[in-house]
């Protein structure tokens, strides 16, 4: 147990010093772009206000409205299927292919009202007989515990 915990302590100790060691890159990544810069007044009032961009949404004030930008101009969007149309070789007639999925879907949708009537019919007749069952199970029972 206890090499588990060193080995998580070095881990951990290794891990920071990665750490420190990319953040010490990074700044000094971001250090000559800072030195390069010359610091004016116009840099300190662009961030002291940064200016707004309104894409989709016009302002009702007029000094907000300036920074409103011209919608998008999309490039024309050609489909090279619709350019060129494949050859057709022959030309069908559309109603030499009709059928039905299924040879008898109108006798079974004018059949439809009775088959119910006769699916309530037969769940019902197979509980009545489940009913009797059971009770003929229970007098069985109860002429085998009598009779012992």
């Amino acid at each position: 147990m206890g090499e588990e915990e060193e080995s998580i302590e070095q881990a951990a100790a290794a891990r920071r010093e990665r750490l420190r060691a990319l953040k010490a890159a990074q700044e000094l990544l971001n250090a000559p772009e800072e030195q390069d810069k010359p610091e004016d007044a116009d840099s300190t009032m662009e961030e002291d206000n940064p200016s707004m961009k309104f894409r989709n949404y016009l302002p009702h004030d007029k000094e907000l409205q300036e920074g409103k930008l011209a919608p998008p101009v999309l490039p024309k969007f050609e489909d090279p299927v619709a350019v060129a149309p494949p050859p057709s070789e022959e030309k069908e007639d559309p109603f030499v292919n009709i059928a039905p999925k299924k040879p008898n879907w109108d006798l079974r949708r004018d059949v439809q009202k009775k088959l119910d009537k006769l699916e309530r019919r037969t769940q019902k007749a197979i509980f009545k007989l489940m009913e009797e069952q059971e009770k003929a199970n229970l007098l069985a029972e109860d002429e085998h515990v009598s009779g012992d």
